[in-house]
């Protein structure tokens, strides 16, 4: 005998509709997980209203997978903005110089490759941040940069354009970062060579001799470098 009744229709739901309706419903959790860490946030990101009951299409589900993916592409955005200002802010403050030199510093280290803690400390060390600064090896700028060094990346780079700081924090960033490559990580090494050149350094390895001038540590420890030609 048939004993289904005709109201009975939990045997007669599509397989789509409850994949879709499970879909819907996981699609809204996660989304309200993955947003509930903007709560407090200084810039909160909008959350999307969670869907009425009911079955949902592939294409309606597949669109809120792109608006939980949206969601937290701008969530991640606010949090790294978030995060630099506050370590704009930070390095500001603790090195006493103004916000927008900061802001340089912090933004040309990250773009280069460079720590940021250390790309502060060399520039603390070489020139104390004053723009200005000359060397009587005529080493220019926030960086101490040489012409000859600076044209190697920039070839129409002039004395001029290394006073500039956008210019000269980006030069002397990138040739710590590429020195740091060419020693293999050698925190230390790298720093000697910016200080004393490249060639002098391996002249002093290649001869079985000690490059080390005190230089590394002054830089890693912020205080006043040993300058040894």
């Amino acid at each position: 005998m048939d004993n289904d009744h005709p109201n009975d229709r939990s045997d007669t739901l599509s397989l789509s509709t409850v994949l879709g309706r499970g879909g819907m419903i996981l699609a809204a959790a996660v989304l309200v997980s993955a947003l509930a860490g903007a709560v407090g946030d200084r810039h909160p990101v909008a959350v999307m209203a969670a869907p009425a009951a009911g079955a949902a299409s592939p294409a309606q589900v597949e669109a809120m997978r792109v608006e939980l993916d949206a969601a937290r592409g701008a969530l991640a955005v606010e949090r790294l903005k978030n995060r630099r200002a506050d370590a704009v802010q930070a390095y500001s403050a603790q090195y006493r110089i103004p916000a927008d030199l900061s802001g340089a510093i912090y933004d040309h280290a990250v773009t280069e490759g460079i720590d940021p803690a250390l790309a502060f400390r060399l520039v603390q060390v070489e020139s104390n941040f004053r723009p200005n600064a000359r060397s009587r090896a005529k080493a220019i700028g926030f960086t101490q940069l040489k012409l000859a060094t600076a044209q190697h990346y920039e070839p129409w780079v002039t004395e001029k354009d290394l006073a500039t700081r956008d210019v000269n924090l980006r030069i002397g960033f990138r040739f710590l970062r590429d020195l740091q490559r060419q020693y293999g990580g050698d925190g230390n090494l790298a720093l000697l060579a910016f200080n004393r050149g490249p060639a002098r350094v391996n002249e002093y390895l290649d001869s079985g001799s000690d490059p080390d001038n005190g230089y590394g540590a002054s830089v890693l420890g912020a205080g006043h470098p040993t300058r040894r030609p």
